[in-house]
């Protein structure tokens, strides 16, 4: 099982028959072994089988993280199909259309998904399945049912994760068996191993969290799952449980060591903490190694794939500003505008290629060419839209976004430069800056900034501080002060909604 491929749900049932007794999932005070995670998945297995479901059919998932959830996960790709997991702050619009492009048959959703979208439930076209309560249960085959055998290879489809949204209408993007077969192999580098307590508390639809999510289950850990994360009930059952793993985003790591009682939690058995997803501050970075036992790496990919980054801070402290260096058996490269390689030190494109890229997005192969890149000898990488450049260490630094960088007076001005700055003065909490068209520079920088509790400087003197720190071309035309930076559920900062707010207040 560790040197040649198998497949999540075979994994699971190798984990039974070996250690059934061990904890699989721990959510509240509930705690389900392997033996009955085993028969729990087994048994939606041959409901969702019942119910038409075959090899390479999807069925879609919107509801909070449980462990039905999770047993409902595992129990579609055993029953040979393919997972597609919804978020539940969707509007009913993109739920829709997300539910046509997978050409879902079913549709589970637990009851506070079921009262959100209760008027758009007539129109969508898949059957809506409960996941929870009484009609769970009614729907359920009788203890002890068992599915019909399914054998998945490599190439079939794990799941279709439909993106954020920051960027627009969500894409749907295919992976396969093989793709997390790399995350679990990946994964016990990690120390993703048979005693390891992980916490989730980033949703299932993420692939932030099925990065870890995967690994942790397929090699026979332990999860504790958040159904919501909140940082104080995160350290206390990281304490109670002596939880040794934890998949985080930046925002969550900002809140846990700002709150009040960090120090006094026991987190002494974590072994390593990861990070991916958003912009990773150097500071905070700092101080999690300065309190927080445990290694801790910032991973840099895509849900896409391609190539992947790693930075093992702890053991760099002097890179704190990088994203790391390609993990073994990863490519990565800075390509110019007419698509060639560039050395280090230039800036441009980061593209990547390494055996976990995804297969394409979902119904869209127009889409699916403008994410690709091919080198000389023909090989496929997968353009992250991030611009970025290599050391001459091999570690590479990201500048921003390519859609986020701002050209005013014909020079690019990066916006995680500005907010770099702002981050250092004592009235900032968090900051994003974002792009309007301006007559003048055809395009100007604005700060969005959160003020930080019992600072009084006001706004023009916060941007006076920044303007006379950077060049022209860089200074901010305007600084708004806003209550909270808009997010998404795993803390990406959607500029979109900051841009748009910044010209109404422009026009």
């Amino acid at each position: 099982m560790h040197d040649e491929f198998a497949t999540l749900p075979d994994m699971i049932r190798a984990h039974a028959a070996r250690d059934g007794g061990h904890a699989a999932l721990i959510h509240g005070d509930t705690c389900l072994d392997y033996d009955a995670l085993d028969a729990h998945v087994d048994r939606i297995a041959a409901g969702l089988q019942r119910d038409g479901v075959g090899r390479g059919d999807v069925v879609a998932i919107v509801a909070a993280t449980s462990i039905d959830h999770v047993a409902l996960f595992l129990a579609i790709l055993r029953a040979g199909g393919v997972v597609a997991p919804i978020a539940s702050s969707s509007s009913a619009g993109s739920l829709a259309a997300m539910i046509a492009d997978s050409r879902a048959k079913l549709l589970f959703m637990d009851e506070p998904a079921r009262t959100r979208f209760a008027d758009a439930l007539p129109d969508l076209s898949a059957a809506v399945v409960a996941i929870d309560g009484d009609p769970f249960l009614q729907w359920l085959p009788a203890e002890g049912a068992a599915p019909a055998p399914v054998v998945l290879t490599p190439d079939d489809i794990f799941n279709i994760i439909y993106s954020s949204g920051t960027t627009g209408t969500p894409k749907g993007i295919v992976q396969s068996h093989e793709m997390r077969w790399q995350h679990v192999v990946r994964g016990r580098i990690a120390g993703y191993v048979s005693d390891a307590i992980t916490i989730i508390s980033t949703p299932l639809y993420s692939n932030t969290t099925l990065v870890s999510f995967v690994p942790a289950l397929a090699n026979g850990g332990t999860l504790v799952l958040m159904e919501k994360f909140d940082a104080e009930r995160f350290l206390m059952l990281a304490e109670r449980h002596r939880a040794t793993h934890a998949m985080l985003v930046p925002v969550q790591y900002r809140r846990l060591m700002d709150h009040p009682d960090f120090d006094r939690f026991d987190l002494s058995a974590f072994r390593m903490k990861t990070c991916t997803s958003a912009p990773f501050a150097a500071a905070l970075k700092a101080d999690i190694l300065r309190r927080w036992p445990g290694g801790l790496v910032e991973i840099y990919g895509m849900t896409e794939g391609g190539g992947t980054a790693s930075l093992a801070a702890h053991l760099h402290p002097d890179k704190l500003d990088t994203v790391g260096k390609a993990v073994e058996g990863h490519v990565l490269l800075v390509i110019d505008d007419a698509g060639r390689p560039l050395p280090a030190g230039a800036t441009g494109e980061v593209v990547g290629r390494s055996p976990a890229m995804m297969n394409r997005y979902n119904n869209q192969p127009d889409l699916t060419r403008d994410a690709e890149w091919y080198d000389t000898e023909g090989r496929r990488h997968i353009r992250t839209g991030d611009i970025g450049r290599f050391d001459e260490d091999g570690f590479l630094t990201l500048l921003d976004r390519r859609k986020d960088v701002v050209i005013s007076g014909g020079f690019n001005v990066y916006p995680s430069d500005l907010e770099a700055i702002l981050r250092d003065h004592p009235a900032v909490a968090d900051v994003a800056v974002v792009g309007i068209p301006s007559i003048q520079w055809g395009e100007t920088p604005v700060a969005f900034v959160v003020r930080r509790d019992g600072e009084a400087a006001s706004a023009t003197e916060i941007r006076a501080w920044l303007n006379e720190r950077v060049g022209k071309t860089q200074r901010l035309s305007d600084l708004i002060e806003i209550d909270a930076l808009p997010r998404n559920d795993i803390g990406k900062v959607l500029k979109r909604e900051l841009r748009d707010r910044a010209v109404r207040a422009h026009a």
